[in-house]
């Protein structure tokens, strides 16, 4: 049987001057773009660049709420009450849903970023309220939510397709949580190690956390961060490995049945 996989990258991460990472190069690897909607990054014609480059590139779009943090590029945690979160979300959402509106396209999935993703990850309410948000705005909008997560939980929950992400190029606690980048090794830099740990948790099913602990995951969708210096080289050579595996690379759209 071949293995269908989504490989996304979080792009459109510049804002005004200020350029962030090789979206071009990126966009020629993976098949769905999470686009930063101006809280951590972006801004209109940011947006609208990374956008239509994607359309060009028979990309899927989705969007990439953040908390309101550019200083901190949304890495920052913040307290919020559930009806703010659920607002935030659904106000950024429609903001990229204009921009690819004017450009020919449409939205198709929702990945939460930074510190939002990582605290609705074990945050039922938080995960209840972006869920929330996603479906209230458009409930056919597939939730890539972490893989394991209280957001894989809640989009379920809520009636969502629920695509459930790995991260090639990020460390795993033996909670199955992402490492702080605060810590060593909490980032990946070596693209054969990256390649070999996704190949492991789409063939078996399971990532193995820095102690070893072997944690069982679902992997429909493989992340790595376009903000990274070694992203183009670590998303080409994960690609080609993929693909030399047998592996098929599919948009999220393309893959909807499989939720």
């Amino acid at each position: 049987m071949t293995i269908t996989v989504n490989l996304n990258a979080d792009l459109g991460e510049g804002y005004g001057a200020y350029a962030m990472g090789d979206d071009e190069s990126m966009l020629g690897i993976v098949a769905s773009a999470n686009v930063a909607c101006g809280y951590h990054a972006g801004d209109p014609l940011v947006m609208t660049r990374t956008v239509k480059s994607a359309l060009a590139m028979g990309v899927s779009l989705g969007a990439h709420p953040a908390f309101p943090d550019l200083q901190g590029f949304g890495r920052r945690q913040m307290r919020l009450s559930a009806a703010e979160l659920e607002a935030m979300v659904a106000y950024q959402i429609g903001a990229l849903m204009g921009i690819a509106a004017t450009c020919g396209g449409r939205v198709t999935h929702v990945k939460p970023h930074g510190a939002l993703s990582n605290m609705a990850a074990v945050d039922e309410s938080m995960s209840m309220a972006i869920g929330r948000a996603i479906k209230g705005v458009d409930p056919s909008l597939i939730f890539l939510a972490i893989a394991g997560s209280e957001m894989a939980e809640a989009g379920r929950r809520l009636g969502l397709a629920t695509a459930e992400e790995v991260f090639a190029d990020r460390a795993y606690d033996d909670n199955g949580n992402l490492v702080s980048r605060a810590l060593p090794g909490a980032m990946i830099h070596d693209p054969d190690v990256a390649a070999t740990n996704v190949l492991r948790m789409l063939e078996e099913g399971v990532i193995v956390s820095i102690t070893g602990k072997r944690i069982p995951c679902t992997a429909h969708s493989v992340c790595v961060h376009g903000d990274e210096p070694s992203a183009v080289a670590m998303a080409t050579n994960l690609r080609k490995t993929l693909e030399a595996k047998g592996v098929r690379i599919a948009t999220l759209p393309e893959m909807r049945e499989g939720f």
